[in-house]
């Protein structure tokens, strides 16, 4: 499987880029036409640093207290934290970075880091947003604690609605042929095309 995988590379920043895998991938939310693998970006110095800037600058007139990470993301929101406190309006701003436990799709916080959350500006930050549901429920938990949700930021994006500003480092578009579908709605299912693998925030595990 891993020979179909082809490399995209930012169009901001040719640091930046995520291998992509056709096949039929089942997701906690969805299937998929493609496997999208962002470990370069969560795991590499250099590449989480730039996709850190050009997150930061996206949100460099933003207030931000607060940023939770989801999807092994922490790393990169060390740096848009420390980008955000030298640019813009958040200059000398002491940014928190946390990240929640997830019960289900509810995002829970401990009160030790309640303090971050509530009564703050909080900005979420995940790797993968393809139909909304991650960034949705993200963003009803932090209302939920007490906090102002004031953007979502992600790697890899699919158009959905959401009511606080969503920035995204590749959309679908950036991908042909990428379709996402439910489960119950999932042609290649339907056309008994076997599932290659189950894809979560830490990798892939192949269906044999």
């Amino acid at each position: 499987m891993e020979k179909r995988a082809y490399e995209i590379f930012s169009n901001y920043n040719r640091e930046i880029s995520i291998k992509v895998i056709p096949g039929h991938f089942a997701t906690k939310h969805s299937h998929v036409s493609h496997c999208i693998d962002m470990t370069e970006v969560k795991s590499r110095t250099e590449a989480a640093k730039a996709a850190a800037k050009i997150l930061s600058d996206s949100f460099a007139s933003t207030p931000v207290d607060t940023i939770i990470t989801l999807e092994r993301m922490k790393m990169v929101g060390a740096f848009m934290a420390d980008y955000l406190s030298h640019s813009g309006i958040n200059v000398r701003q002491n940014i928190a970075v946390i990240t929640p436990e997830l019960m289900g799709e509810k995002m829970l916080l401990r009160d030790n880091f309640l303090p971050y959350v509530m009564n703050c500006h909080v900005l979420l930050l995940t790797a993968s947003a393809t139909t909304g549901q991650t960034v949705n429920s993200g963003i009803e938990g932090i209302r939920y604690y007490g906090g102002d949700p004031v953007g979502a930021a992600t790697v890899f994006g699919g158009d959905f609605e959401c009511d606080v500003p969503v920035v995204r480092l590749f959309g679908v578009n950036d991908i042909p042929k990428y379709i996402s579908y439910s489960p119950q709605d999932c042609p290649l299912c339907k056309n008994n095309v076997k599932v290659d693998a189950v894809v979560n925030s830490y990798g892939y595990s192949k269906i044999i």
